[in-house]
């Protein structure tokens, strides 16, 4: 009896060192995601997503595929620097199977100023890749109304 106890203390007595390892490894992931683009390596950076995967980007009308985002990229990636996102603080969660993670990230970048990255990434062949992921710039509540107004005028996204 006293050695399924210590067992079942040792388990739970790892689990948050198992989850924050994981934790890690999606964010050195993430980390290098972001490393390729600044250093303009394309494949490096597509190679970080899922076959299926999806990218969301800051305009309403920015809902690539891969391959879609892939096309969209390239010509920059071609001029030797993509762009700069780095993490200044990221959360990550798992399901309870470990296969999935979601997470959200505050990003310092030079064109956009302060902005958030939040997606889903999925345990494949061993790898963590990013099966989505959404870029946005985060609104004050603060100036929200004056922005609001700004987009109602903005032409609308194609349906």
């Amino acid at each position: 009896m006293r050695s399924v106890f210590s067992a079942i203390v040792l388990t739970l007595a790892a689990a948050p060192a198992l989850a924050e390892d994981k934790a890690q490894k999606v964010g050195q992931v993430l980390d290098d995601w972001h490393q390729a683009a600044a250093e303009a390596k394309l494949d490096r950076y597509f190679g970080h997503f899922t076959a299926d995967a999806v990218f969301l980007g800051t305009d309403a009308t920015e809902r690539w595929t891969r391959d879609e985002f892939r096309r969209y990229a390239k010509p920059y990636f071609d001029k030797g620097k993509a762009w700069t996102f780095k993490a200044t603080r990221r959360n990550v969660s798992f399901a309870k199977d470990g296969s999935t993670a979601w997470f959200d990230e505050m990003l310092d970048t030079p064109h956009l100023g302060p902005a958030r990255g939040t997606g889903v990434m999925i345990l494949e062949g061993g790898s963590w890749k990013i099966a989505q992921y959404h870029l946005c710039v985060p609104i004050p509540n603060n100036v929200f109304d004056q922005v609001k107004k700004i987009i109602e005028k903005a032409p609308k996204a194609k349906e």
